[in-house]
């Protein structure tokens, strides 16, 4: 009777043991969300090293709570977000992309890895990254904006006209994409004059360099011989 009763008593401790984590997710007061919380405090101070062991902790915790809302998404969004900030680039891929094994559909995230890349100067792969964010959500104006800066840096100044132009479709007088916009355009007058100077000095040369072949080095012809023979015979 005794061995029945701690039997009993530990299958009770087993099941209390699984059930406690979830039941605590579902009040709100999880461990996980503490963590998160911490996190997101951290980054408004500017904190980003300790918002991303904040991160860490949450993401070792059980994160059914955070799941059930937008919570985790932004968790890997600002974790990724923190780390780049830091420098540790590849981190923060790692951790987008973890975001978006869950959240593969999600612009905010798709954002975020395209903002790796440009830090990174790997601007075709920004573009590419921004490209997803915008085709998620048409009406992302960030989206738009940061793939016009992508483009810039890839010195594809029309295209990246055309994404501000866009975005101040969706935001008139959205300062960052008027800004944007007149470093694309500043960038295409630039790329203009500069093929146009080149252009220019390559005509000089090529012209300089016929003249100088017809003057010296081209062949005698039969005419110019005689008339020279003759000369020299006077």
């Amino acid at each position: 009777m005794k061995f029945r009763y701690i039997v009993t008593l530990c299958a009770l401790c087993a099941l209390c043991l699984c059930i406690i984590q979830p039941a605590l997710a579902a009040t709100g007061h999880d461990n996980a969300t503490d963590y998160y919380n911490l996190g997101e405090i951290s980054i408004s101070a500017g904190q980003y090293d300790k918002a991303v062991e904040y991160f860490d902790s949450a993401l070792a915790e059980n994160t059914t709570l955070l799941g059930l809302s937008d919570a985790l998404m932004y968790l890997y969004k600002d974790k990724a977000g923190a780390l780049t900030d830091l420098g540790r680039y590849d981190e923060a891929l790692k951790t987008v992309d973890a975001g978006l094994i869950q959240f593969k559909n999600n612009s905010g995230l798709w954002n975020n890895k395209g903002y790796v890349f440009y830090k990174m100067g790997r601007y075709s792969d920004a573009i590419d990254a921004y490209d997803h964010a915008v085709t998620i959500d048409p009406s992302y104006v960030k989206g738009w904006i940061n793939k016009g800066n992508a483009l810039v840096g890839a010195g594809r100044y029309q295209d990246a006209a055309d994404a501000f132009n866009k975005a101040l479709t969706l935001d008139p007088g959205n300062k960052d994409a008027t800004d944007g916009l007149a470093q694309a355009q500043k960038g295409g007058a630039s790329s203009f004059s500069s093929t146009t100077i080149a252009l220019i000095l390559i005509a000089i040369i090529v012209a300089g360099g016929a003249v100088w072949y017809v003057k010296f080095r081209r062949p005698e012809t039969k005419e110019q011989s005689e008339k020279k023979s003759r000369e020299n015979k006077k």
